[in-house]
This record gives structure tokens, sequence and C-alpha cells, in this order.
């Protein structure tokens, strides 16, 4: 069955890329509500790619009790496989990061260019590429086969690049309609490339902005400096003190409920090849971070606190002799398996607070909480599948491997729905996802036109009991 899907994919890889091509030029960011235009179309895109497809109950899903400027989900089902086989709840996001700074882009980041065997354009790897390809398979399916392996919904966020604040909300107003056995992400890369690899889980986040005053108001630099404090030095002595020389994070109890890494983990996170120096050698910078962890070791299984931001005084052209009295400055933190999100959110303010020297006021604005790091069982049915679709296409077994990065939703579906995720992505992490000249590469693209269909057909082999048991 999957063979045949398969080619039939194969057959219509131009237009399956032309679409892709189409959806990536709407300019779907969510954080700012200048680009609604771009929101709004690409759930159009989607509602009537999914209706074309003959996708049933295709619907935009919202929620009364939404936050202000929540983005609604894109919906659409195929429950035709019959009760005795699982129901797999296929998840992508619609919604991207912003462009900027737009003079780093070597092409206009909303206007796909294909170049060396590679799609450079926002949102064409994080997560539109994997997200159209996990679309068009159920299609596939359909249009050959007249129906899938197994009962399938498909859930497509618009709102996985700002933490998916309306998430909860979503789920909360749509129970039945998103009860599943397991849900496939088409976020969270991996599955692509020579080397087998399985990506079984992702750091947590959580965030804290805040905002520095040292004076009423702004003062000439000349009439007032050496006497009066500068905002943006006390705010660069302020975040320093987060880290110590190597990038260790010194913030008391921030690590509170994390077991110490076994040596079990770390063998794991050794099982994929690494070379450091080349790593390095793509940012062209110097080799980071606590001696004591591997590059792949800090980058996936240890916690972060990361500066996303600072600002504050003139940052316009030519310059201005002032001392400010304000300065403003964005965090987030990665976090891995045992913390707790308000847990690690209070430690770091409770730092801020006990180092910010007398004459300094802080100011937070923040929303408790955050999403926990996620893990999926070593005897889950969806790592069973992909283990067998991954060892007779790559000839191998899978490396296993986790995001740095978070993937909200698969904590989220878990906590809530009892519903454990696999991440099958198809994007590689060189591709500069959130950064300018984001690209996807064609062969990946093609790879998932196979893998997908494959691991369908594999999951369809299964009965659903087999998942109720993990539940």
């Amino acid at each position: 069955m999957s063979e045949q899907v398969a080619r039939h994919l194969a057959s219509q890889r131009e237009a399956i890329l032309d679409r892709l091509l189409a959806l990536i030029r709407l300019p779907s960011v969510s954080t700012d509500p200048a680009f609604e235009h771009g929101m709004r179309g690409a759930r159009e895109f989607l509602l009537e790619r999914l209706r074309a497809l003959s996708l049933q109950d295709v619907r935009l899903l919202d929620a009364p009790e939404m936050p202000r400027g929540g983005q609604p989900a894109v919906y659409g089902a195929w429950l035709g496989a019959g009760p005795d086989k699982p129901t797999i709840m296929i998840y992508g996001h619609y919604d991207v990061q912003p462009a900027d700074p737009m003079e780093l882009w070597h092409s206009p980041p909303f206007e796909p260019t294909i170049r060396d065997g590679r799609i450079y354009a926002r949102g064409a790897s994080d997560v539109k590429g994997s997200t159209t390809i996990a679309i068009e398979t159920v299609g596939a399916f359909l249009a050959v086969e007249g129906g899938c392996p197994v009962n399938v919904k498909l859930f497509l966020e618009g709102e996985e690049e700002v933490g998916s604040p309306s998430l909860p909300a979503l789920i909360e107003a749509n129970r039945e309609l998103l009860a599943a056995d397991a849900m496939l992400s088409a976020d969270g890369g991996g599955a692509s490339g020579p080397q087998a690899m399985l990506n079984i889980g992702c750091r947590g986040i959580t965030s804290l902005r805040f905002s520095l005053r040292t004076a009423k108001k702004d003062a000439h630099s000349g009439k007032v400096g050496g006497a009066l404090r500068n905002a943006l030095h006390e705010m660069a002595r302020l975040i320093a003190t987060l880290h110590d020389e190597h990038g260790r994070v010194v913030v008391e109890g921030f690590e509170a409920g994390a077991p110490p890494m076994t040596n079990a983990l770390r063998a794991e996170a050794a099982t994929l090849p690494f070379d450091e120096a080349a790593w390095y050698a793509l940012y062209d910078a110097t080799p980071f971070g606590d001696p004591a962890y591997t590059v792949r070791e800090r980058t996936t299984l240890r916690p972060t606190v990361e500066v996303n931001g600072m600002w504050g005084g003139y940052t316009g052209e030519g310059g201005k002799t002032v001392t400010p009295a304000e300065a403003h400055a964005k965090l987030t933190m990665r976090l891995i398996p045992g913390q707790d999100p308000e847990g690690a959110q209070a430690a770091v303010k409770a730092h801020l607070e006990r180092h910010a020297p007398a004459g300094v006021a802080l100011e937070f604005d923040y929303t408790p909480g955050g999403t926990r790091a996620y893990t999926l069982g070593s005897d889950h049915p969806l790592r069973a599948a992909a283990t067998a679709v991954l060892r007779r296409e790559k000839g191998g077994e899978p490396a296993l491997t986790r995001l740095g990065g978070t993937v909200p939703i698969t904590t989220i579906f878990q906590e809530m729905l009892g519903m454990d995720s696999l991440m099958f992505g198809l994007s590689s992490a060189d591709e500069d996802a959130h950064a300018p000249n984001e690209f996807f590469r064609l062969s990946s693209f093609d790879e998932g036109l196979r893998l997908w269909p494959l691991l369908l057909t594999e999951l369809g082999r299964m009965d659903r009991a087999a998942f109720r048991r993990e539940g």
C-alpha cells in the first residue's frame, strides 16, 4: 500500500512543491499583529487544501477562553479505518518566526528561492515543508487507496512560534473532537538525511521579560556621566550574574526537580556522530560552554538561560549623548525533564532581584508557566513503528536524539489529553530556522514523500489496543 502511495506522491512532486511555495509566500508571522493578513491567508489556504483532498469535518477550531489575539487552528479528519485501528493525530503549524533582520537575507524571506537544491524562505524548514508533506501523504492515501491505514485527525496550529498560549483553551473547548490514540508531529526534525535518527524528546521552555530603572528620566551624559547610574550598564552587569565565565547557569534553585544526568543519557547522546569543530565552524564561532559536557549534551540534555533581547537608550542613526534611565531584556529558559517551568521562572526572577543593586528598580512582565520537557517512552508503539521504518529504509538502527528546542504541543497534549507524540519532521539542525536565510533541502522534501507513507502503513499494522496499553 505505502509503495503505491509513495509512487503517486513522487509523480505529483512538482505540483506538491508548487503548493508548498504558495504556502510559504503567505507571511504568517504569529507574533506581530501587522501580519494578520498572512495568518488569515495561510488558514484559508490550508482549509481549501484539506477540503480538496476530501478530508472530513474541515473547519477552524476556536475557543471562547483564548487569549486576546489568539489564532485558531485548522482541523480536518478521516475516520474510515474502523474502530480497531488507532486514531493518529497529525500535527503541524502554519505560523512562522519574524524574518528580521531583513538586510541579512540573500533573497526575500517570503519569496521562496530555490538555490543549490534548497528552498530559501522563512518557514520553509520550520515547519511548512514537513507540514505540507504530512498533509499531502494523507491526501495521497485517499486518492490512491480510497482510505488511510489508520484513522487520521489533522491539527494545524497557528501559535507554535509564540509558545502556544491558546492551546490549552482550544483543547478544553474541543476535547471530544481532539481525542486520539497518539500524535505524529511534523515539527521536530531528524527523520531525513543519511543517518537514521529517531527524535524521542525535546526540552521545555519558559520566559521572562523585565525592565530596569535607575532614574526618573534620561539625562545628558556630559552633565551626569560618572555620577548617575546608567541603566544599560546596570542591565549588562545584572544579566552577567546569571552565568559564570564558562556559561554555566548559576541561578540558585533553577534546576530544582531535575535528576543528575545519567551515564545512559550520555551514552544515548553519543550514539549520533557529532563533529564539534564542524559545528562551531558552521556558526564561525569559538568553543564555549560547560566543559563537563559535550556540545550535544549542552544543547539537548542541559537547561539554559538565554538573553534573546536587551535594549534601551538611543539606537537610531548617528549618536546621542544620553545616559539612559531605563533598560529592558527578554529571557528564555530551556528546561530538562523534572524542571517545573514556574519554578525555573521564579528562581531566575528571585536571582535578578537579589543581585540588583540599591537604587535600581526592577519591573517584571511575564505570564507564569511554560512548557515542560517531553520524552517518548521506550516501549511506545509510535517508537516501534518509526524504528522499523527507519531501520528498513536506512539500513541500520536509528540513533536516538532529542531537540534542544521546544515543541509545546507534545507536553500539552500529553498533560491534557493523555496523548503521547512522536516528532517525525524532515528538517535538519543546520537549516537556519529562526535566522536569516532559513532553508529546506529538496532531498528532505523527496525523502519525506516516501517516509510518511511508510510510517502510516506501519502504524496501520497495529491494533488500537496496543496504544491503549500505553495510556
